[in-house]
């Protein structure tokens, strides 16, 4: 505490103020208390100056006892002045869920990463800067690189660089985008025990809001259905689902062709020698089979069973020789299931379709093929009312479409020259499908393993499908609005490395929670600035937060933080 005295010589005004640090971290002062003005004050105390100036002195002296006795008990005693006009341009707002990401994003020296790669390149901006408030608001708001930069003028440590500096940093990133992949997964094994003993792999598509072809960004079939150009991504993840490695290829190119270049890759950079690579048939083909049949690794792909030839079909698609998955216990006929049945069933049998010696493994689920026969059932329903309308072509090229039920047949009446053309139902085509519902089959060359789990190997390829929904949909990922071919690299580094930081906080909190409760609760974490003096929690505390905090080893759910805490707070969530 210090006295401040202000004003002309004949209109003196003493003030009690304290000095404190302001968001930016610069030293600024506040006033605690107006004592008065010198003339008004020596009437009132009946004294000279100097005995105004000995008992001002005396209130800076108790003012700071008082504070210090408020400061040991973790007392804050604020005062607010009613009807006062709030200061220009003074925030009272800031977002805090980052600070949850940003003990990850430390954890996994991503910081020390950003210092390797200004030493090989020649700039002046803070690249880990730059690069952590992307990740942070890609998480808590995603939005555009531009939008980005304002949303990150609300995070309680202010970006001390510019829009400028972070379209400049794009170039950078998207040079370094292997290095930094390779080096976070390194990182990410000193922090946590990743499962790289299985390797899912799949391939998705993200469209851009242009009419033209440009570069990589080319016309092909998109997953949401658009006209508009997209690009492809093949994404590997471990056996937990959590992000291992990404790379982007055209997207009129044959999805097949992505995987060798990104898997040899993870060999090479990644240090994964030893593993099973694991994906659904697209990504399964007999050239994809065979390199993974190499040294140490082996496959475990889904297999169309219709794209068997005769012998192996036939005998995928008899009842006979399944076994119950739980127990083993041979079932005599699959057909005679009860339909609520939750049990999976299965047979095997050895299969040499080239070069690789293989095992066709077949599955059965009662609960699968009821649900397909109910949607097929929905399909046959909505294939009659086209048939009542008149309505016989299909709508679009997709397997599911109703009007696959649909077939033309030529009718002859007497007397007449042509053949007159009538549409009905295919009910060969119906029994056909009903062959295959419930049934499910993949290939390995794990010829020794138990079929219990190679099955659940291969079931748990949901959670690379879950990871491009959490890109597209809670980090949007999609629409891609920036243009070069290395910004658009760069941003999709910063999605990956985003879900990849969200993943690692979901596996900390055990899989507690969904991915909409823990993104809700770290954007509802927020703070109000107290007149300079601390902040104030915005958030309710509950059962995520608490966990949040103690996986991360700080606390932010007080009452009041001083400026001084959540200087300590911010200093705790960079530690390694």
């Amino acid at each position: 505490m210090k006295l401040t005295i202000s004003g002309s010589k004949n209109s003196e005004s003493l003030y009690i103020q304290k000095s404190y640090k302001n968001n930016q971290g610069k030293s600024s002062t506040t006033t605690v208390r107006k004592l008065g003005k010198l003339t008004e004050l020596c009437e009132t105390l009946g004294t000279d100056r100097d005995g105004v100036i000995a008992w001002a002195k005396e209130q800076v002296r108790i003012e700071t006892e008082k504070y210090k006795a408020e400061k040991e008990t973790n007392n804050v005693v604020i005062t607010f002045k009613a009807n006062e006009q709030m200061e220009y341009n003074q925030k009272k707002f800031f977002l805090g869920g980052y600070l949850f990401p940003q003990s990850i994003y430390y954890d996994l020296k991503l910081d020390y990463i950003c210092k390797r790669i200004k030493s090989k390149h020649k700039f002046e901006y803070d690249l880990n800067a730059i690069l952590s408030d992307l990740i942070y608001t890609r998480i808590l708001e995603p939005n555009s690189k531009r939008s980005s930069f304002k949303t990150a003028q609300n995070l309680l440590e202010r970006p001390s660089y510019s829009l400028y500096d972070v379209y400049r940093s794009l170039s950078v990133l998207a040079d370094e985008c292997d290095f930094i992949q390779s080096e976070v997964y390194k990182n990410s094994l000193l922090t946590t025990k990743r499962s790289n003993k299985i390797l899912y792999y799949d391939c998705t598509n993200y469209y851009f809001e242009i009419e033209q072809e440009d570069g990589d960004k080319r016309y092909g079939k998109s997953k949401e259905h658009r006209p508009n150009p997209i690009i492809q991504m093949g994404m590997f993840t471990d056996g937990d689902g959590i992000p291992l490695a990404f790379s982007l290829f055209p997207g009129n190119q044959n999805e097949q062709k992505s995987l060798k270049p990104l898997e040899q890759t993870v060999i090479r950079d990644f240090g994964c020698h030893k593993f099973i690579y694991c994906s659904d048939a697209g990504l399964g083909s007999e050239s994809i089979r065979e390199f993974n049949n190499i040294g140490e690794r082996s496959f475990i792909v889904t297999q169309s069973i219709k794209k068997l030839k005769k012998e192996e079909k036939e005998w995928a698609l008899d009842n006979r020789g399944f076994r119950r998955l739980s127990d083993g216990k041979e079932i005599e006929d699959i057909s005679k299931i009860d339909p609520e049945d939750k049990d999976v069933y299965y047979k095997e049998d050895p299969y040499t379709p080239k070069r690789i010696h293989q095992n066709l493994i077949v599955t059965y689920s009662p609960k699968y093929a009821m649900y397909q026969k109910t949607i097929r059932e929905k399909q046959i329903e909505r294939a009659n009312k086209m048939l009542a309308e008149g309505k016989h072509k299909r709508t679009r090229k997709n397997p599911n479409d109703p009007a696959r039920f649909i077939s033309q047949i030529a009718v002859t009446n007497q007397g007449e020259v042509a053949d007159k053309k009538v549409y009905t139902l295919d009910e060969e085509k119906i029994a056909e499908e009903s062959r295959y519902d419930g049934l499910y089959a993949l290939c390995t060359d794990l010829l020794d393993d138990d079929p219990k789990t190679i099955i659940n190997v291969s079931e748990g390829r949901w959670q690379i499908e879950a990871c491009f929904r959490n890109l597209k949909t809670d980090f949007q990922a999609r629409p891609v609005y920036v243009r070069t071919e290395q910004s658009v690299t760069s941003h999709f580094l910063v999605c990956f490395l985003a879900l990849l930081i969200y993943k690692l906080l979901e596996k900390k909190l055990n899989k507690k929670y969904t991915c909409d409760e823990i993104l809700d609760t770290l954007k509802a974490i927020n703070f109000a600035d107290i007149q300079e003096q601390g902040y104030m929690p915005l958030y309710e505390r509950n059962r995520i937060t608490d966990d949040l905090h103690d996986i991360c080893g700080f606390r932010t759910d007080f009452n009041f933080i001083t400026k001084q805490k959540m200087r300590t707070i911010q200093k705790n969530s960079k530690r390694h």
